[in-house]
């Protein structure tokens, strides 16, 4: 059966709206003094979109973009915790330099509008 286009596009346009968001996130980041370390890490337990340091501080960051904040709010499944936090598990196994002032999940609500929230600490291994 031939792929269907219309899915081809939605998943091209999705791709699209993710990248965008992405760089809205990493430029917010920048700005608030964070240097990133690694984008789109892809690990066995899953993909992290941004890990950042900053005073030795270290953030595994979750980019949510969505229509509105409210919706990039709710968006984060309890199987995307988990898969964060195991990919955060492989990051800091092989890189034990970082974090030395700690480390948080932090998640950057993007809606289509460009407006950026940022919920630091947003998630609690527990």
């Amino acid at each position: 059966m031939p792929p269907d286009p219309r899915r081809q596009r939605r998943g091209v346009q999705a791709d699209l709206t993710g990248r965008n968001a992405e760089a809205l996130a990493r430029g917010a980041l920048i700005r608030d003094g964070w240097t990133v370390l690694a984008e789109r890490l892809r690990t066995p337990a899953g993909e992290l979109d941004i890990v950042a340091e900053k005073a030795g501080l270290l953030a595994f960051v979750e980019v949510k973009a969505r229509p509105s904040l409210r919706e990039a709010a709710f968006s984060l499944t309890e199987r995307q915790q988990l898969r964060l936090m195991a990919a955060a598990e492989i990051w800091i196994a092989t890189h034990p330099g970082h974090g030395a002032a700690g480390m948080r999940f932090d998640v950057l609500l993007v809606a289509a509008d460009g407006a950026v929230k940022r919920i630091t600490d947003a998630l609690r291994q527990g």
